[in-house]
């Protein structure tokens, strides 16, 4: 260090502690040129390095009319004005990690990963672990993104590479919790992103809160994950509270069905992906007719097949995993149920398609982008995956690219800090340009962008958008229950 840089460190420390840190000029930011930061974000930087160690930036936090996009008349008790309306406003860090210094000593910018990528066995995932096939394309994913960034020349401001830390998310209650202290106090990395499972990540981001880190999730999607309404998480990929809203308005707005019953894994994942379905049912004046859960990877539904059959239902709704969404659908067909076969993003893969044959013609899965758009970004992503792990990506490994290069564009722009890298993200003004589309966050730091259904029709998954299904407005004639 110069003495030039020290007297201008310990001149910036002095006035932290004053609490003069707001004369600080945007020319001081020292932001990479190779960064690229808009002349609207690089005044957001410039907040958020004045606040200093004790105060907060002076920055307007996110402020949204309706949470998630959410319909008029799916809204929860719209029919009378509550006294408060929750995620609606951005939540602050007020904290003084701000004031904390970068090291002196760095060799590598370490970020961590945390998911399923070797399979385990516990309770809190309901037997033997099933997401490993997720979290292996999620790793791929980050991997790609922190080798493209050193491909560029690393951590701008010191000349080193980024380094990927990498842990396994088991499954076991407590086990992601302590993989979290671990990455941020021994490894000593500047963000984490993961995981995929719902009641691993509540722990984990309730650790990260603690020890005040960011993290992004990119493969989790619970809706309850953002209602925590912790500052430092964000997610870069739409919810299944989103996707079981665009499920619920095509199947009653465009295809006025009426009775429609659901089947679904009896774990967090299908307990928590269908409320939003049998909400938005219910508040439609349309409730789910039944509700039946099945083990993971039970080879047998009969029993839930035949109640579901007795309630003689229009359509069937599954959230669960591919291989187990497969086989229900091969059973329903075998039986003679040809009612149409709705489910979550985790079905609209090749793995489902391979198992349920020509079963899977028809099948309509909410999605949380559109593989399908031109895109010169998406193209060249494909282009390096394919030469890099000799396959296609998917949406994991499309998400986590995504999401890790969030991490590295907010610790390139604000530098060696938590605090930093986390206002960073959640003073973004521009929505990322990923490539799963333009991702804008919303106040709980969720992604608002669009969402889709995937439809399997002539050999291929197709997606489609609201405005693509032309889907109504409102139902004519259909009373709208008040019941919430």
């Amino acid at each position: 260090m110069t003495v030039r840089q020290f007297q201008a460190m310990g001149l910036i420390l002095v006035l932290a502690l004053a609490g003069h840190v707001a004369s600080l000029r945007a020319d001081e930011l020292d932001i990479p040129e190779q960064v690229p930061v808009s002349p609207e974000m690089r005044e957001v930087l410039r907040m958020i390095h004045a606040a200093g160690t004790y105060d907060t930036p002076n920055l307007p936090l996110r402020q949204d009319e309706t949470y998630a996009n959410t319909s008029p008349d799916l809204v929860p008790f719209r029919h009378v004005e509550p006294h408060i309306r929750f995620f609606l406003e951005q939540m602050e860090y007020t904290g003084p990690g701000r004031g904390k210094p970068e090291p002196e000593h760095v060799d590598t910018v370490k970020i961590g990963f945390l998911g399923p990528i070797e399979p385990t066995v516990s309770v809190a995932t309901g037997g033997v672990s099933h997401a490993e096939y997720l979290g292996v394309k999620m790793l791929q994913g980050s991997k790609l993104a922190i080798e493209h960034a050193n491909a560029a020349g690393g951590y701008f401001r010191r000349n080193i590479p980024f380094e990927l830390i990498v842990r396994n998310d088991n499954g076991l209650w407590g086990s992601s919790g302590e993989e979290i202290i671990n990455m941020a106090y021994r490894e000593k990395v500047w963000a984490i992103l993961g995981s995929i499972d719902g009641a691993n990540s509540h722990i984990a981001i309730r650790v990260g809160l603690r020890i005040e880190i960011p993290m992004m999730g990119t493969g989790n999607t619970d809706p309850t994950l953002m209602e925590t309404n912790i500052p430092w998480v964000m997610r870069c990929m739409g919810d299944d509270r989103r996707m079981g809203y665009l499920l619920v308005d095509y199947m009653y707005r465009k295809l006025d069905l009426r009775r429609v019953g659901i089947i679904r894994a009896s774990n967090r994942f299908g307990r928590f992906g269908v409320r939003e379905v049998v909400d938005g049912s219910r508040r439609l004046g349309r409730p789910i007719i039944i509700e039946m859960a099945y083990p993971l990877g039970v080879e047998d539904v009969s029993l839930q097949l035949d109640r579901i059959a007795a309630a003689n239902v229009d359509a069937v709704v599954h959230w669960g995993d591919a291989a187990d969404g497969a086989r229900i659908l091969n059973q329903m067909r075998a039986r003679g149920m040809n009612q149409p076969f709705f489910a979550n993003d985790r079905c609209a893969t090749d793995a489902f398609v391979e198992i349920a044959g020509e079963n899977a013609e028809g099948v309509i899965c909410g999605f949380p982008w559109n593989p399908d758009r031109e895109c010169p970004r998406l193209d060249a992503f494909r282009v390096a995956f394919r030469e890099r792990f000799n396959e296609e990506p998917e949406t994991q490994a499309a998400h986590a690219y995504d999401g890790m290069n969030m991490l590295i564009w907010a610790t390139q722009v604000a530098g060696l800090n938590r605090a930093k890298i986390r206002d960073a993200l959640a003073f973004r003004t521009e929505p990322w340009p990923g490539v799963t589309g333009d991702i804008p966050f919303s106040a709980v730091l969720d992604d608002a962008g669009e969402v889709f259904l995937a439809k399997f029709e002539n050999g291929r998954w197709r997606y489609y958008s609201r405005e693509e299904l032309e889907i109504p407005e409102a139902m004519e004639g259909i009373p709208v229950t008040a019941v919430e």
